[in-house]
This record gives C-alpha cells, structure tokens and sequence, in this order.
C-alpha cells in the first residue's frame, strides 16, 4: 500500500512516526510519502515538506502567510496525483489537511483523519466538512467519541499515542533527593509562541535564587534564537530530551499544547502559561467553546493544573503557583493523584498499534471494493 501522510506540527511527527512504525509492521511493503518531520523520515517515510515550513499559528500570522499556505496546497495537489496513493491518512493540522482531504475525497483516495482537529472547541461547523470529505476518523481523547456521535458520525477511540511514546518512562519523581529543585521551562516548539512566554518564565529566575531552571528546546528552533531570549538570563537550552529532563524536575513551567499532556503523563506538577498576539487572543475568545485550554484539565474536565492565560500571565500570578508546585506539599500530592486518574482515562498503551490496525484493514477493504 501506498500512504500519503500530512502531520503539520512536532506533536503530529511523533504520533504519524510510531504509527509509520507499527503500519510496517504489519505491511513491510508499505510505502510512505509524507509531510512531517525527522521522526517519520527516520521511520523509512519520504519527506516532501519539513514542518518547520509550516509553522504558522493565530489568525493574524496565518494572514500574513496566507501567500504561502496558498501555495503549499498547490504542491501539494500535484504531488497527491504523481504519487497517486491508495490512502492519505491526515494527522491533526485541520487548517491544511481539512482542505487538502476536499481534495482527496474529490479523487477517490480514502480518507483516513488521525487525530481529530479540535472542533469541540471552536469551528464546531468543520463537522460538516469532516462527515463529508473524510471516510475513517480515529480519536485519541475519550470525550470525543461522544462529541461526534451527537453530531450524527461515528469515529473510533483508540486511546492516546502518547502512552506509546513514552513507554518504559518512569512516572515517579526522582527530583525529591535533589539538593536543588530544578524547574523545567518548556516554552513550546514554534519561535511565535518561545517569542511570547518565555520571557514570562524567565522572570522567575531571580525570584527563585534556591532553584535551577532549565529550558526544554526543540531541535527545530536554532540555538542563536534562545541565546537571544535568555541572554540577561544565561539558563541553560536542554535540546531533545525534553522527557529525561520533566523525570529530573521538581516542577514545571509549560506553554499550552500537547506538552501540558506529556508533562503530566511524566508526573511533573506543571503551571500552564499561554500568552499569543492580541488581536488572535481576541478573536479566540469568542470563539473558543471550552473552560479550558489545557489537555489535562479538558479530558479531566476541572481544574487540575493552574492555567495563566494573557493577562493572567504575570510575573506575580507565575511566582505563586510555581511556590505551590515546589513547596506546598498538598498541591503536589493532589496533582500526582490526578494525574493517575488522567492515565486511566487515556485508554492505555497501544494507540499505535491499534490506529494501525484500524487503517490497514480499512483500505484493504475499500481496495477490494474498488477493483
């Protein structure tokens, strides 16, 4: 079988390279040709676009980069039909990939959506869309399935790939013996975002004399970018093991996103920070539908870790919660109890494989019918 894949974001490489993974495993013949990252390319997929291409986050910078979003569907249209797959599997990423599936739907290419766009939240009319141009929708959030079954369309929970990701990671906290609290910064993976809360984080450095602060990097972001923002600060850049890092901290400080998810699946009691432009801030607003913006408080439906959210953001508001996390014994006990409760709700290890499954057999199927 022939997969075209299109995962937009570092989240979307991960999820798309374990299930590149687990497809192979059931299909060695399978041939994948993807945009993604390094992680699908080192699962033997053939990278057409980098993600770092196609970064853009918030209203106003999809506006100013409206030009080349045009022009990567474009691209990617004609390279759909030189490729001529048996499947696309689209991987998160609604702004693109929801047009681009139009497109596929239009040629006959089974559609296969691999976790849903967020339409819970805002744009609940993409559910339209989707029970038109997608053929199979695979869920990672438990709430889901039932979202879309009072929407008339019924999608499959396969459980949460990021229990996949992290097998064989310790939960437990091994910071508890340290002789100084080390405090993870983990400001997000696209330079809008690390531009807009790390400086936020970094306030707390002089305020917390006791403790050592390390920022969780990302490969995709060059090391000239955060010498710039840490400059008066000189903490430390950790690139790529963002994991081995949350294991070592007593706390953490994290930028809303999948992270919020990881972090917590880790055990490490976080504060979530989000700041964006003010203009996208606004238009979210009225839009978005839910109490609130971090996966762990969506899928437990309450607060279980304090969001600071724009104005709430403040260096005050950031120092109290982040001298609960560390020093207020009770807090913590709280939050590693949720947090059990939250990997229960998860569905357990085995998303990939399961998603997997799912697929091979579906366009196997739809294969069959068609010839």
């Amino acid at each position: 079988m022939k997969y075209y894949i299109i995962a937009g974001e570092a989240s979307g490489d991960l999820h798309a390279s374990n299930l590149i993974r687990e497809l192979k495993l059931k299909d060695p013949q399978a041939d994948f040709r993807c945009w993604g990252g390094d992680l699908m390319q080192q699962q033997g997929a053939v990278i057409v676009k980098h993600y770092r291409e196609l970064a853009f986050m918030g209203f106003a910078e999809v506006l100013l980069n409206l030009g080349t979003i045009l022009r990567n569907l474009s691209f990617c249209k004609q390279d759909i039909l030189n490729y001529n797959p048996d499947a696309a599997i689209l991987v998160d990423y609604p702004g693109f990939n929801l047009r681009i599936a139009g497109f596929f739907h239009q040629k006959r290419i089974p559609v296969v959506y691999y976790i849903s766009p967020q339409v819970w939240a805002w744009k609940q009319s993409r559910v339209k869309t989707i029970r038109r141009v997608v053929d199979k929708m695979l869920v990672i959030l438990p709430f889901e399935k039932d979202f879309y079954s009072g929407h008339g369309m019924e999608v499959e929970f396969v459980g949460h790939p990021l229990l996949d990701a992290m097998s064989g990671k310790s939960f437990a906290q091994v910071a508890e013996e340290a002789h100084r609290p080390l405090v993870a910064l983990l400001p997000g993976s696209r330079k809008q975002e690390i531009r807009a809360v790390l400086p936020e984080m970094l306030k707390m450095i002089p305020r917390f004399p006791e403790v050592d602060f390390v920022i969780a990097g990302v490969t995709s972001v060059d090391d000239a970018f955060y010498a710039k923002l840490t400059r008066q600060q000189k903490v430390p850049v950790m690139k790529g093991r963002t994991y081995e890092l949350l294991q070592q901290s007593s706390a953490a400080l994290v930028t809303s996103g999948t992270a919020t998810l990881e972090t917590a699946l880790i055990g490490a009691p976080e504060v979530v920070c989000y700041k964006g432009g003010a203009i996208s801030f606004m238009i979210a607003k009225r839009l978005v539908k839910v109490k609130f913006i971090s996966l762990v408080n969506l899928i437990m439906d309450r607060e279980v870790v304090k969001e600071l959210i724009q104005q709430d953001l403040s260096t005050d508001n950031l120092e109290k919660e982040l001298r609960l996390l560390l020093y207020d014994k009770g807090r913590k006990k709280a939050i590693v109890n949720d947090y059990a409760d939250l990997r229960q709700k998860l569905g357990g290890p085995g998303a990939s494989a399961r998603a997997a499954a799912t697929i091979e057999g579906f366009v196997r199927l739809r294969s069959a019918e068609s010839a």
